[in-house]
């Protein structure tokens, strides 16, 4: 958590900095970065919060504890920086339409600044767990943020040099841009995650064939995959086993070896495996693949 505190602080402060710049400069874009940078405070915040609720001891309410706090951590981010976005961008394309004086000088400077407070917070997260995805939130927001800020140093210095003033607003529409597609991976990964999906990195196909192959199975159904958290993967599944298995009691060698296949070929440490004689299938409705 000390990483998550640590850029709270910096960004928090240089949020106010950016604020007052912004209206003394006249500056959009300043806004833009000062708007991305309150949901970059926001997600820490929540990220610092969700890391603390992850670390409760599950409950028999709570039977996984609350470790999927950190996810709904993560879609509220990319949620954020949609809204956000859309605010920024009406204004941006008004000021296409209709440009504001913007002083050029005082952007540079922020940006330059902020460039420099991003590249810090950025650094911090960087040695935090970003398999983490509420850990990975954040540090998608910083470093968003910080390519924001580049871009603004640039219409500041264009600014400056040509006095086309409209450079404010298309670095606004480029700041938009990557907020977009920060967001895009946020709500993606959230989503699946909070709708049960299959994690990206395993493929159901080919754990049914290894777990088909262990000794003494005869088939795999009504297998299920899905993600508690970004750092646990939980699966279940049908195995339809021999008969004599349930006469010599060789089930639980069975069960150790289903396990044994799923940590050493997929790291998957947490299953449940019903064992079932061919004969079970006439009870079960609904079955699936």
């Amino acid at each position: 958590m000390g990483p998550v505190l640590g850029a709270l602080t910096l960004i928090a402060a240089f949020f106010v900095v950016e604020i007052v710049a912004a209206i003394l400069g006249s500056s959009l874009v300043l806004f833009a970065d000062a708007g991305h940078m309150i949901t970059d405070v926001s997600a820490l915040a929540m990220s610092a919060w969700a890391l603390r609720l992850a670390r409760r001891p599950a409950e028999a309410r709570w039977t996984f504890g609350l470790r999927r706090a950190e996810i709904l951590s993560a879609a509220v981010n990319g949620v954020s920086l949609v809204a956000v976005g859309l605010v920024i961008l009406v204004e941006a394309v008004q000021r296409l339409v209709t440009p504001h004086p913007v002083n050029g000088a005082l952007v540079l400077v922020i940006a330059l600044i902020g460039a420099a407070v991003n590249l810090a917070a950025t650094t911090m997260l960087g040695r935090a767990n970003r398999g983490n995805l509420n850990i990975r939130g954040a540090y998608l927001h910083i470093l968003t943020d910080l390519f924001a800020f580049i871009a603004t140093a640039i219409a500041g210095l264009v600014i400056m040099v040509s006095h086309w003033q409209r450079a404010d607003a298309v670095a606004s529409l480029l700041v938009v841009a990557l907020m977009a597609y920060a967001a895009w991976g946020l709500l993606r990964d959230a989503g699946r995650i909070l709708l049960q999906g299959t994690p990206d990195n395993l493929d159901l196909v080919d754990v049914r064939t290894h777990l088909s192959g262990v000794a003494h199975v005869v088939d795999v159904h009504d297998l299920h995959a899905w993600s508690v958290a970004s750092d646990l993967t939980t699966l279940s599944a049908h195995v339809v086993v021999e008969n004599t298995c349930f006469d010599d009691g060789h089930a639980p060698q069975i069960l150790d070896a289903l396990q044994n296949c799923l940590t050493e070929h997929f790291s998957v440490q947490h299953a449940t495996f019903q064992l079932e004689p061919a004969t079970h299938e006439s009870h079960e409705e609904g079955l699936h693949p």
